[in-house]
C-alpha cells in the first residue's frame, strides 16, 4: 500500500463504512482504520453526497444526514464537486468505456482529476478501468499490511 496516497472512495464502500446494518461494516471499519492509521488522504466527490443523502432525506432522517457531514469534516474527506473539468473527463471515459454507468464515470472522473491513485468500490465492472488502480472491498486485504 506504500505506493498509493491519495485514495478515492466509490458510494458503495462509505456507505458500507457508515452503516450500521452492512455486511461489509467489519471489513469497511478495518479498512478504514489502516487508510487514517497510515495517513492516506481520502477523496470522494459530490457525486457520494448526493447517493448518501437521498436515502437519509427520503426518510427524514436529519440524523443521518448530520452523521454524514460529522464524518467528512471529522475525517477530512475532501469532497470533489463535479466540475466542468469533472464532466469532460467522464465524458471521454463513456465514449471509452461503453459499458460504464454515468454515476460509475463521474467518480472515476473526480477520482482522475483529484489526483487520486486508487480507487475504493464495489463494483467489479471498474476493474476493467486502467487509468486508476481500482478495488473492491473484498479485494483491500491483498493489497493491505494484513
Amino acid at each position: 500500500m506504500a505506493n498509493f496516497r491519495k485514495i478515492f472512495f466509490d458510494t458503495a464502500p462509505l456507505i458500507y463504512f457508515l452503516g450500521e446494518n452492512s455486511p461489509l461494516k467489519k471489513d469497511m471499519d478495518k479498512i478504514f482504520f489502516e487508510v487514517l492509521s497510515d495517513r492516506y488522504q481520502i477523496f470522494t466527490s459530490s457525486v457520494t453526497c448526493e447517493e448518501y443523502l437521498t436515502y437519509n432525506y427520503r426518510n427524514h432522517n436529519e440524523e443521518g444526514v448530520n452523521y454524514f457531514w460529522k464524518f467528512i469534516h471529522n475525517f477530512n474527506v475532501n469532497v470533489r464537486v463535479i466540475d466542468n473539468a469533472v464532466a469532460v473527463e467522464a465524458a471521454k471515459l463513456r465514449a471509452e468505456y461503453k459499458d460504464f454507468k454515468t454515476m460509475d464515470a463521474l467518480q472515476l472522473a473526480a477520482a482522475i482529476c483529484s489526483g487520486c491513485d486508487l480507487f475504493l468500490t464495489n463494483s467489479t465492472q471498474l476493474k476493467s478501468f486502467d487509468k486508476i488502480f481500482c478495488v473492491t472491498v473484498e479485494e483491500w486485504k491483498t493489497f493491505s499490511k494484513e
